[in-house]
Order: C-alpha cells, then sequence, then structure tokens
C-alpha cells in the first residue's frame, strides 16, 4: 500500500449537501419567520460579552441567516458560512459563528480559519446545535421506519456532543478554551407541527445521503404515535417535546499578555490544608 505524499491534503467526507441546504435558509429566510431559538442564542451571547470587560472594535459574525444576525449585531461584518471564509488573517479582535457549525462538514477547518482571522488576544465564540438536539425526533422515525420497512434512512443530522466539541478548541491552538450547553425543551401539538417549525427554521433535512423519495406515509403516522407515546410534553400529556442543545464554545487567540493556567504540581498550599484552614475559621 502506497502511504500519502506529504503535501496531499485529506479529504472531508462529504454530510451536508450545501445546495439543498441553501435553499431551505432562502425558503426560510422568504417566510420572513424568526426561529426563536437564534433569538436564545443571540441574547444569549450579548449577555456574555457584556460580561467581558472589552470594547471590540473589529467584529465579525459568521453565519447562515445573515438577516437575522445582521439586525442583532448590526455593527459586525457578517461572513456566510461557506466552506471557505471569507476572513482575512489577523483580520478581527472578535469572531462569532452563529448557528452554523452544526452543518459544517470540516467543522475543525471553520474554527482554524476564525482563529487565524484573529489578532492576539482576539475572542472566538461560536454557537451551535448538539449532543442531545432532537434526540426524541431520531429516535420516533427510526423506530418507525424500522417497523414499517425493516431499514433506516438517514433523517436527523448527527451532531457533536459538547466534550468533542469543546476539544477542537484547544486542537486549532486557541487559549483559555471553555465549552458549555444551554438546553432548551419546545413543545408541540404534534409531529407535523414540529416538521413545519424546523422546516421554517431551515434546518429540515440537508444531508447527502438523506432519501430522495417521498417518505411513505405510513411511516409518519406510525412516528406520530411513537412520538407521543414516548415522549409527551410533561406539563401538557397532549402534546409532544423537542429538545434542543445549544453549545457555546470560546477561545482566545494567544498572547503574552494573557492568563495562563498553573502548572501541575505549582501550589504552594494542598487542597486538604485549605480545607482545614476553611473549617477553623468557620
Amino acid at each position: 500500500m502506497n502511504s500519502p505524499r506529504p503535501n496531499s491534503v485529506v479529504q472531508q467526507p462529504t454530510l451536508t449537501d450545501r445546495d439543498a441546504l441553501l435553499r431551505q435558509r432562502r425558503r426560510a429566510a422568504g417566510r420572513g419567520h424568526v426561529d426563536l431559538l437564534h433569538r436564545i442564542a443571540a441574547a444569549e451571547l450579548k449577555d456574555r460579552l457584556d460580561e467581558i470587560n472589552r470594547t471590540f472594535q473589529r467584529p465579525a459574525i459568521v453565519t447562515g441567516f445573515p438577516e437575522f444576525w445582521s439586525a442583532e449585531f448590526p455593527h459586525f461584518r457578517v461572513i456566510p458560512d461557506d466552506p471557505v471564509l471569507d476572513l482575512a488573517p489577523d483580520s478581527h479582535d472578535l469572531i462569532i459563528h452563529a448557528m452554523s457549525l452544526h452543518w459544517a462538514d470540516d467543522p475543525v477547518g471553520q474554527i482554524v480559519q476564525s482563529a487565524r482571522a484573529l489578532v492576539k488576544d482576539g475572542l472566538f465564540i461560536a454557537v451551535c446545535f448538539g449532543g442531545q438536539t432532537l434526540h426524541e425526533l431520531r429516535a420516533a422515525m427510526a423506530a418507525a421506519e424500522s417497523e414499517v420497512t425493516g431499514g433506516l434512512s438517514p433523517r436527523v443530522l448527527p451532531m457533536g456532543e459538547i466534550r468533542d466539541l469543546g476539544a477542537l478548541l484547544s486542537r486549532v491552538g486557541l487559549a483559555l478554551p471553555v465549552a458549555d450547553l444551554v438546553g432548551q425543551r419546545a413543545s408541540y401539538r404534534d409531529l407535523v407541527h414540529l416538521a413545519r417549525d424546523l422546516r421554517d427554521m431551515g434546518e429540515s433535512n440537508a444531508m447527502v445521503n438523506r432519501l430522495r423519495r417521498p417518505t411513505r406515509r405510513e411511516i409518519f403516522a406510525r412516528a406520530a404515535v411513537i412520538y407521543a407515546e414516548s415522549f409527551p410534553d410533561r406539563d401538557d400529556p397532549t402534546r409532544i417535546q423537542a429538545s434542543f442543545d445549544l453549545v457555546f464554545l470560546t477561545g482566545w487567540a494567544p498572547s503574552e499578555t494573557q492568563q495562563k493556567p498553573l502548572r501541575p504540581g505549582s501550589a504552594q498550599k494542598s487542597l486538604a490544608d485549605a480545607l482545614d484552614e476553611i473549617r477553623k475559621n468557620s
């Protein structure tokens, strides 16, 4: 077997049908639907920026939803979430990657490009769906399709767990990496209501390997029953619930002026001694 040449590029597997994704986003924008989850993400980002004692002079935001995010952050330069980002090296002191990273075939590449565009001590923040997002829909559709046809089709985008997504920050060389999660639970009348909302959000199935013919009605009918039985809304059992995980990733471009974590073993006092001192003074 021939080993790859040193300068050869490793081709990322293609998960997303980019043309289908862009069509879905255009339709969602044309309907004028403003997604509540985007509003929650934007409000959370504003709160986090308010807690940072800094005025950012050259901010940018990477997103597939420019109308909404440019209105929320009017002084930011808006960058499409293309595979190759329109970002120059050392050009921004803040870059937000907003609600698009989960669709990227190469999320590492998206963060690398963003990190390279930061000046020293510049801030990178990403928010995207992750983890258990739509796990109820995934389970109900898989069970129904397996019962009706004996097989499975890709229907819900696989999304990264917070630990894996957080590891990307250190992997690309960002300092002081932090990953955390804000969980949201939504209530819907039924499966049709949920599917319509996902379409209005521009978050319908845009995977390359999705089923290219209409899904049989029996599958949706059975999935609706399984969903209602397995995942009723805890506050109103006549409705269904859907989970959405908003994962936030934060890292800084390295700088000599940043705080550095202490080396392991460099503490001047042991934890046991510190706890003993607290007990004596309490």
